[in-house]
């Protein structure tokens, strides 16, 4: 009997003027029906190629399949290679026999449609119903990926719903024409551990109702250990380790699979420096180093001194926005965004913010820096009232109070060169005399950060994502702040890439002395790098305090829900 899908002696190379890249090279898998099997790896190892190889969605050329076979077998005994499939017969085998859910939906749906329309287009493709009946399938699905009042999501727009909504409603797609094999690519990566948790347990639970097989790709090794039955390590387009989950975790074999699991902030005492791939990746006799544990003593609880001086002082922080007016104008209800909140940061310390999406911690960062005007409540930083400054009078300001975002590609302007954007705000604020002097304080900060003084010149495009996170800390780091603020800067990176810029912000910070407030909703990432943690929940503070007491022994209902919908295989 023939596996539900099988992949024999894959090997995929990209054609460019410069010459041959490997991208695959010589991979084998195998997945079963009513089988979980996860592809794990960091950016580059191979694994969306693996998945869009299997769909033949690369395009081709460049791409070009050297070596191998995928066999599909739906009913165990008759088989396919897809390779060979043309594409009509591929176009039924897409969304039909084979489902894809992408990782982000928002570029999956289609923004004119509303989301019922699309989830009936693709039932109507592959099946021989009426659209009456298929507008039923559509809302038995939507039913099914629980989401709230299925009859209202059909007849809203993509941008209606909030980003678990939306991967909802693609997994509702995947599954509506029941296929044999599903492969999710990195479905939950920029989720809440609520949300994230929610649609672990739903793919799961419908994986297990169908009898179907997936593959799930993902660089988050917690996620893993969560919902897949088998695990494919892979880096730089080979294979270097497979076997059961638990054989991964309790056993890894290979110096990248114990780098992986060693590179997690959860496995590490609170500040200490994280280690990275390039540790591991070296003669055996330097990898056999024990995992460090998790120290839940209260001495290395805080760096902070007795009695801490105030840097940042917030009194009755609100912001609301409007979200209905009187046809004079007048706003008659709100969103209440940041709904008085009080709190302070002290010199030196690193505070973590900590919350769903939609808790306010992002509107509460911006607001700190005027970014957004709040509606009522008072800043003081260092004992200047920002609330009561002109814009003109903020500009001075600017250069003490930075902010790095979540996304450092839609920060960094494409059409500038990474050494233009980082001298750009030096130019701004008269640091420096000319050109010469610039380009040297730009050079050094680019060697500070881990990058080449050769990088100057490059634009962000040719950077990856590491990389690019570390460009925009260089150029807050321009104007020497003495307050920087963090917002999810380590959400959307590999696990080992994430471990590198935690210990550049710590490298950073002792060096240079500035006060951070850190924003994540990954609590094991806040408790490694915070001294305080101070949890979000709609608009008000559910708690503060030392970041291992919030972390091992949380007093809010709502700050226990987040410690408990981590992924297991993250908790040690």
């Amino acid at each position: 009997m023939h596996p539900l899908l099988s992949i024999k002696n894959l090997s995929v190379d990209f054609i460019a003027e410069s010459g041959f890249t490997h991208a695959l090279k010589n991979i084998s898998i195998n997945v079963n029906r009513g089988e979980i099997v996860a592809l794990v790896g960091e950016s580059g190892s191979g694994k969306s190629v693996t998945s869009l190889s299997i769909l033949q969605l690369l395009p081709s050329p460049p791409a070009k399949y050297s070596t191998g076979e995928i066999i599909f077998s739906e009913n165990g005994i008759d088989a396919t290679d897809l390779l060979k499939r043309n594409r009509y017969e591929m176009q039924d085998i897409r969304g039909n026999k084979i489902a894809m859910i992408f990782q982000e939906p928002m570029t999956s749906l289609n923004p004119v449609l509303t989301c019922g329309d699309q989830v009936m287009e693709a039932i109507l493709l592959h099946k021989q119903v009426s659209k009456e009946n298929a507008k039923l399938q559509t809302i038995a699905w939507f039913e099914k990926v629980k989401l709230p009042d299925p009859e209202s999501i059909f007849k809203r727009y993509p941008h209606q719903l909030s980003g678990g909504q939306k991967q909802r409603v693609m997994i509702a797609m995947a599954m509506s024409c029941e296929p044999s094999l599903l492969i999710c690519d990195e479905p939950t990566t920029a989720l809440d551990v609520t949300v994230q948790k929610t649609i672990l347990q739903l793919i799961k639970e419908l994986q297990q109702q169908s009898n179907i097989g997936v593959i799930f790709i993902t660089h988050d090794l917690g996620v893993v250990a969560e919902v897949a039955d088998r695990a494919v390590v892979m880096y730089k387009g080979e294979i270097v380790e497979q076997h059961t989950v638990k054989e991964i975790f309790t056993n890894p074999k290979h110096p990248y699979t114990q780098a992986l699991l060693a590179c997690r902030p959860v496995n590490h005492e609170r500040g200490k420096r994280l280690p990275v791939v390039s540790d591991f990746l070296q003669p055996a006799d330097s990898i056999a180093q024990p995992l460090a544990s998790i120290s839940k003593s209260k001495n290395n609880s805080s760096s902070l001194r007795s009695s801490p001086e105030a840097l940042l002082t917030v009194e009755n922080l609100s912001v609301w926005f409007p979200t209905k007016k009187t046809w004079l104008g007048k706003p008659v209800s709100f969103t209440k965004a940041v709904d008085n909140v009080s709190f302070e940061v002290y010199k030196s310390e690193t505070l973590g913010l900590v919350g769903e999406s939609g808790c306010g911690k992002t509107t509460l960062g911006r607001a700190l820096l005027r970014l957004i005007e709040p509606t009522t409540g008072k800043i003081m930083y260092d004992n200047l009232d920002l609330t009561s400054k002109k814009r003109d009078e903020l500009q001075n300001l600017r250069k003490d109070i930075q902010i790095i975002f979540q996304d450092p590609y839609s920060s960094l302007n494409p059409r500038l060169t990474i050494g233009s954007a980082i001298a750009e705000p030096m130019k701004v604020h008269h640091i420096l005399t000319n050109e010469k002097q610039r380009k040297e304080k730009v050079t050094e900060l680019l060697e500070k950060v881990n990058l080449k003084a050769e990088h100057f010149s490059r634009y962000p495009h040719e950077f990856s994502g590491g990389q690019r996170q570390r460009i925009v800390i260089a150029r807050a780091l321009a104007l020497n702040p003495s307050f920087i603020i963090c917002d999810e800067s380590v959400s959307a990176l590999d696990v080992s890439v994430q471990a590198q810029v935690l210990n550049l912000i710590n490298d950073l910070k002792k060096e240079f002395g500035f006060t951070v407030i850190f924003i994540s909703h990954d609590l094991s990432v806040v408790r490694y790098i915070s001294d305080r943690i101070m949890v979000m929940n709609k608009g008000k503070i559910e708690e503060t305090g030392l970041a291992d007491e919030i972390y091992f022994n949380p007093q809010s209902a709502y700050t226990q829900k987040l410690i408990e919908s981590i992924p297991k295989g993250l908790i040690a």
